[in-house]
């Protein structure tokens, strides 16, 4: 997917052979995030202080890199790798054995320059993630600046350090004085030619790409051509193709599916709780038709009254919470908690009694464990689970289908049994799912995930260890595994999920 995806943007159909397959119809791709932005922690997130480490009980960071090493740095076409590539906010915890280092992979000459520069031969741009040299928040909950590992430096400091890992741009930064400031720093410690042949590698890099695309010669767009672009039919179409391509059968107990259009469906609302966004900002409950019913007009009759309908349609989200709690923090404990994948109230019995990597200096020094053992935490989809068993007992053994906008793995088996048609599909139009559901499109959908039995495999889990869950069996005996769906025939079995076997045995 990575090469196609670079591939794409970057051949242009006009190339110019000087130019390695370049021209004024390419677009230079960014790739991130080096080395891989997966492995952090219980599954925290590295945009906060509290997810700062990615780690490797595996050992497994080679296969971390696969995505750069055989996809965007193996093109098909005569560009050959992606233009630029962007490191990640995290420390690749203990994997710097030449220099001991724990910092960013922004800070990290090993990851930079040892890595991707020397083993893996990259002359391309690399660029920092967004606000790596700033200082970070009051509390590891605080969106704000991540200079992970090097919390301690100056904020001019920290720019020095990015250059001397072997980067060439700061990602949101606009301030020009720290990387003066830098520079000074590299000529009182290597000299002046040192660090002026140092600047000079970046800009002939970063002017590379521009040059490679046409800019200067041309940096105009013309509105006629865009016109003929943007909206296109025939792009559209592709796109909308892809969509019905993407949606997965999960479930298809007596083959409920398709129903046919016309009939009438009862869609109960979907209640979301009290919470906060990715910024902090706080959002009210709110209790709503999870779709647009118009939409679902053109296909089926709507009812409010579950006994007037033919079968009913739960539009549920796959379970997403927090890794860090304030409120923990400030009643005496780490802060803490685990990511749950199931919808209702779990407690972490089987989690790792000391954490792999802990430490922040700047707000949180002693604590030394970041476990979530024996703690409890819910997800912000809990609601929903009562609104399946709901639903269930008021159709009175009518249909009952579950939609699930999946975002990351979840735990099937807490009604799976209650229900009998299961569809996952991955942010697409209503018209798309509702293609599947009423049989104007087979599904072709593969899970291109493994859905755990339960939370004790996903404790049990390697960060950084690829399809190493126990995968949910169904009522049918249905494997919820990597590669697994349904067509209207039952399980699909294809040139795809032939590669995908064949994979997973060598790994």
């Amino acid at each position: 997917m990575a090469r196609a995806y670079v591939d794409g943007f970057q051949t242009s159909p006009i190339s110019i052979d000087a130019y390695q397959g370049w021209g004024n119809k390419s677009v230079n791709a960014m790739v991130k995030h080096w080395p891989s932005g997966g492995p952090e922690e219980g599954g925290r997130d590295a945009h906060f202080a509290y997810g700062k480490f990615a780690v490797y009980p595996g050992n497994n960071l080679e296969t971390q890199m696969k995505t750069f090493t055989e996809g965007a740095f193996k093109l098909e076409g005569k560009t050959k790798k992606a233009s630029a590539v962007m490191p990640y906010y995290t420390i690749s915890f203990n994997q710097d054995k030449k220099n001991g280092e724990n910092v960013g992979n922004g800070f990290s000459k090993y990851i930079i320059t040892d890595l991707l520069r020397n083993r893996f031969g990259y002359d391309g741009v690399v660029c920092t993630d967004w606000l790596i040299t700033a200082n970070e928040g009051a509390k590891p909950s605080v969106f704000s600046g991540k200079s992970w590992g090097v919390e301690k430096l100056s904020i001019a400091e920290r720019h020095y350090k990015v250059l001397m890992a072997g980067v060439d741009q700061f990602g949101g930064n606009n301030d020009a004085k720290p990387v003066l400031e830098a520079y000074q720093m590299g000529v009182k410690e290597h000299g002046e030619s040192f660090m002026r042949k140092r600047f000079e590698q970046s800009a002939i890099r970063l002017l590379l790409n521009v040059f490679r695309v046409g800019l200067f010669e041309n940096p105009y767009l013309d509105p006629t051509e865009t016109k003929s672009i943007v909206g296109n039919p025939d792009f559209m179409k592709a796109g909308y193709t892809a969509q019905l391509k993407s949606i997965v059968l999960i479930k298809n107990q007596n083959k409920t599916l398709p129903i046919q259009k016309g009939k009438t469906v009862y869609v109960p609302k979907r209640t979301t709780p009290a919470s906060a966004n990715f910024f902090g900002q706080p959002s009210p409950e709110k209790t709503e038709y999870p779709v647009n019913l118009q939409l679902l007009k053109k296909y089926y009759t709507i009812t409010d009254d579950p006994s007037k309908a033919d079968f009913a349609i739960v539009f549920i989200k796959s379970p997403i919470s927090g890794g860090y709690s304030d409120a923990d923090r400030a009643a005496g404990g780490n802060g803490y908690l685990p990511i749950s994948l199931q919808l209702k109230d779990y407690t972490a019995t089987e989690a790792r009694p000391q954490s792999m990597a802990a430490g922040d200096p700047v707000v949180d020094p002693n604590i030394t464990n970041r476990s979530y053992l024996n703690k409890t935490n819910k997800s912000n989809s809990y609601p929903d689970l009562n609104t399946i068993l709901e639903t269930k007992k008021s159709m009175n053994g009518k249909p009952v289908i579950v939609s699930v906008s999946i975002t990351n793995p979840m735990v099937f088996g807490e009604f799976e049994k209650e229900v009998d048609a299961i569809v996952g599909e991955f942010g697409v139009q209503v018209e798309a799912l509702m293609d599947i559901v009423s049989g104007k499109v087979e599904p072709s959908g593969l899970l291109p995930m493994q859905m755990p039995i339960n939370m004790s495999t996903v404790e049990k889990q390697f960060e950084d260890v690829p399809h190493d869950m126990i995968p949910y069996k169904d009522a049918n005996g249905h494997v919820y595994d990597f590669g697994y769906g349904l067509n209207w025939k039952g399980i699909i079995q294809d040139a795809r999920t032939e590669k995908y076997k064949v994979q997973k045995k060598t790994r």
